[in-house]
């Protein structure tokens, strides 16, 4: 396994910090503004296998690090929980356990306000996450997001202005498809 990638495991099985010396449940504790607001931490929450443009210090994952995720049921632990917290800083919520399901939860109304918009950048975020789900062994909470991104974006489709274009629909369909 790479530097990068041990790195990355250690940071997940909380014995190291990220690049910036934060913990993962330090970041997992954070509010929802400074969620919104810090553009450096995605990357460590939801790694993908290639470079970030947006924080090219964030370490990549490699089959090793695939492997120790998909075979190790503590690290797919932590990675859940962070999951939660986004679906939570979006409004969401995983719900039931055969079929497990991602709901709009009591806040959605609120928290949309601060993403579901024409042009976010959190829709690119949301692409990561549902990538980084299928690579490292949460395929049903991949399924699970994508259902309920596919409801969100069926009823934007029939606004006059939706604000999920169908390009961003189209990238979370494929994100949520790879491995």
């Amino acid at each position: 396994m790479g530097a990068e990638s041990t790195q990355l495991v250690r940071f997940y099985a909380r014995l190291a910090p990220d690049d910036r010396g934060r913990f993962l449940e330090e970041i997992q504790g954070w509010s929802d503004l400074q969620l919104e607001r810090t553009h450096d931490y995605i990357q460590w929450l939801f790694p993908l296998t290639k470079r970030s443009a947006f924080n090219p210090s964030a370490p990549i994952l490699d089959a090793k690090a695939i492997s120790e995720f998909r075979s190790r049921p503590k690290l797919r632990a932590n990675f859940r929980a962070s999951l939660v917290r986004m679906l939570a800083f979006y409004g969401l919520e995983l719900v039931g356990d055969r079929p497990l399901r991602v709901v709009p939860s009591a806040s959605f109304s609120e928290q949309a306000e601060n993403w579901l918009t024409p042009s976010n950048h959190n829709h690119l975020r949301i692409t990561r996450i549902l990538e980084s789900l299928m690579l490292l062994g949460l395929e049903e909470e991949a399924a699970a997001c994508f259902c309920c991104l596919k409801g969100l974006y069926g009823k934007e489709s029939a606004r006059v202005e939706p604000r999920i274009s169908e390009e961003t629909f189209h990238f979370w369909q494929l994100a949520a498809a790879r491995r």
